[in-house]
């Protein structure tokens, strides 16, 4: 059992529930831009997967749509991730005018 004044006691909050760190504007809006590039792309994949005619060759099995409808979600959502210079980034730059400047933690002096 831990004392009631033990270091535990210190992270929680008036609920007593541990308090988290309060996510930093910008970084929210990067993050929310990056998803939104990964619907983008996910809408895309299922475009290009309608576009290529089935033949019939291979019967499909019961599973196999919703197995490459979540294929395509993840790397629609990685691809947004490691994209640079893509849409999330378009996006995050047109509304990041609109958000305080980020505050950047002072630089150490550096001396000769």
């Amino acid at each position: 059992m831990r004392p009631e004044g033990g270091t535990l006691s210190a992270l929680r909050g008036p609920a007593g529930l541990a308090a988290a760190p309060r996510p930093d504007a910008h970084a929210k809006l990067r993050r929310m831009a990056h998803e939104l590039e990964g619907v983008f792309l996910n809408q895309l994949f299922k475009a290009m997967r309608a576009s290529v005619p089935q033949d019939g060759l291979i019967e499909a099995n019961p599973g196999q749509e919703l197995f490459t409808s979540l294929l395509d979600e993840r790397l629609a959502s990685q691809a947004a991730e490691r994209m640079k210079g893509g849409l999330g980034d378009a996006l995050y730059r047109q509304m990041a005018r609109r958000l305080p400047p980020e505050e950047t933690p002072p630089m150490p002096e550096v001396k000769p």
